[in-house]
């Protein structure tokens, strides 16, 4: 059994166009993205894109780069076709992490790794932090979890949730957290993930792991031991981590 990371770079985006190829520092986003996911414990990383000119540019610092479809829906099934064409055996495990998200820490995706290594009954797995801030507790943006005692998640919506019945929504719960959106699959899960499709909460949502919930299938929800900061996701988020490269 072996340990894949993939990360799906989309070159289109309504918000920041381009973005995998965003300079960072004098390298471009996605080969910053690929570089930090290097340093965790999988046994390779791959990007999938859709544009010849990522390719190029993963291809040129350093790092595998797999051309996909353009019309893939989401990450997902971006993962699932390179997961496909080269044959990954059912039990690999297959890490997807975002594109945008240059300052993950390796620490974290080994996290994710271990924790799927020591459940081998888990199929699925995912990542979580606290939250500590209300405006972060109320902001749609920023997905929240709810897990039951054993680490299984039990639902994750735009809202906030647990709502705070008392405080009418003006405090942050106890035990609030927020999604963090790197995931483990192993590969038959993946597959099975794509093919259930498009649920009725993630259509509404637009949150795509709700489909596995909505199945009654086991989602085990990890909470990272070190913060993960945003991603890119707007020009303002870009020049803050611009900003935090060059210092």
């Amino acid at each position: 059994m072996n340990i894949h990371i993939v990360i799906p770079a989309r070159f289109a985006s309504m918000r920041l166009p381009g973005k995998p190829l965003a300079d960072i520092a004098g390298k471009p986003m996605i080969v910053r993205v690929a570089a930090q996911a290097a340093r965790s414990m999988a046994s390779d990383v791959v990007v999938a894109v859709d544009d010849q000119r990522v390719a190029d540019a993963v291809i040129a610092g350093g790092w595998q780069a797999e051309m996909t479809r353009q019309d893939h829906v989401s990450g997902s099934d971006r993962v699932m076709e390179v997961a496909s064409r080269r044959r990954w055996s059912d039990d690999d495990i297959v890490i997807n992490v975002q594109g945008d998200e240059p300052l993950v820490p390796p620490q974290v995706i080994d996290q994710l790794c271990e924790g799927m290594l020591a459940r081998p009954d888990v199929t699925m797995a995912t990542l979580s932090e606290p939250i500590s801030d209300i405006d972060d507790f109320l902001n749609p943006n920023v997905v929240k979890v709810v897990a039951d005692e054993a680490g299984m998640a039990m639902t994750f919506s735009r809202s906030p949730i647990p709502y705070p019945r008392d405080s009418a929504g003006r405090d942050v719960p106890k035990g609030a957290a927020r999604h963090v959106g790197i995931y483990g699959f192993r590969v038959s899960a993946l597959r099975r993930f794509i093919a259930l499709g498009e649920s009725s909460l993630e259509g509404i949502e637009k949150l795509e792991q709700l489909r596995w919930l909505q199945a009654s299938l086991p989602l085990l929800v990890i909470q990272a031991k070190e913060r993960v900061p945003g991603g890119v996701d707007t020009p303002e988020d870009l020049a803050r981590v611009q900003a935090l490269f060059s210092a």
